[in-house]
């Protein structure tokens, strides 16, 4: 059929099939009808899934309807996320996911199953958990400057310790090294409890902890922090200055959450979400509760987070190439 001829019937085609989605997203979520969160970490397994169900649980009140937190852990969260992106896009399937699975795995890994920009319809930016660089209380840097000029002048005799392989901690470790012009031997654990306890013990000279993880010991005097890896001050530890205010403002480093649908979720609906989890992170006690864990709630619009998550990619990348980090 020639083109003008079809002109006419587009005319009316296009705005039947854009009042039937508006008309859609309007009967959503239907009653009665539960809402997927994939969660890729193990549950109760740390800060992001808390930090989900406390989403999930004031989105649901807000929307009339159950989220359920289905936790599919492995690969660094590599298997839920692929498993994610093939769920339906229908506005019953999300992802809670987090930095190094959505940002930093296609650069770790040859074939990570998905692709976060390729595959997801970004939703919103949840948190901000920042690293923070702590020190074993027998070192005699007391402060970032003190401590960059150290480690410079010694090299290969610190060691830090991490989660493992391109984690957050490691990676913060890998920037710093760079941004700093010092070298300093990476230790892997699997249990980030036991990296801090051979910290104060002095096994370790310094960490790059994420907040949650190291507030207790920071306060009660057992580590030294030296600076938190952000733009603002942690209000978990408000005492400690940052990195930007120290006069690095390249060296931040942080797990940041967010939520996705699959690609072609429908506009109306993942408005609709945006809207829901950003009255939910508005909400005096819900601040409260992220800002206990050491979490900055965030916000903002789709836009927002398809930007923060291209610029983390690059910027990870980048990382991940210059030290020839590989996943094991």
């Amino acid at each position: 059929m020639p083109l003008p001829s079809l002109l006419p019937r587009l005319a009316v085609a296009l705005p039947l099939a854009l009042g039937l989605a508006v008309a859609a997203a309007q009967d959503w979520p239907a009653p009665g009808k539960p809402i997927q969160m994939i969660v890729p970490a193990p549950g109760g397994s740390g800060t992001g899934d808390t930090i989900a169900r406390v989403l999930a649980e004031e989105m649901g009140k807000r929307l009339k309807t159950t989220f359920v937190i289905d936790n599919k852990a492995g690969a660094n969260g590599n298997i839920g996320a692929a498993a994610a992106a093939k769920e339906p896009a229908d506005g019953y399937h999300l992802l809670f996911s987090w930095a190094g699975t959505l940002a930093v795995s296609r650069a770790l890994y040859k074939t990570p199953g998905f692709d976060a920009q390729q595959d997801f319809t970004p939703v919103l930016l949840v948190a901000d958990v920042p690293n923070i660089l702590v020190v074993n209380n027998d070192l005699p840097a007391r402060d970032l400057a003190e401590f960059t000029r150290y480690a410079k002048a010694n090299p290969g005799k610190l060691s830090y310790g991490s989660t493992g392989i391109g984690s957050s901690m490691h990676l913060a470790g890998e920037l710093f090294s760079r941004e700093a012009g010092a070298q300093m031997l990476h230790v892997p654990y699997n249990s980030p409890g036991q990296a801090t306890t051979n910290l104060i013990a002095g096994d370790l000279q310094l960490m790059f902890q994420l907040i949650p993880g190291i507030a207790g010991q920071v306060k009660g005097g057992k580590v030294r922090a030296l600076a938190v890896m952000a733009g603002q001050r942690s209000p978990a530890l408000p005492d400690v200055p940052t990195t930007a205010e120290l006069g690095q403002p390249r060296l931040l480093s942080s797990t940041w959450f967010a939520v996705l649908a699959p690609k072609g979720t429908p506009a109306a609906i993942v408005e609709r979400l945006n809207a829901t989890a950003n009255e939910v992170l508005a909400d005096a006690g819900v601040r409260k509760r992220l800002s206990e864990m050491g979490a900055t709630p965030l916000g903002g619009t789709p836009r927002q987070l398809a930007d923060h998550l291209a610029a983390e990619t690059e910027k990870w990348a980048q990382v991940v190439r210059e030290a020839r980090i590989q996943a094991q």
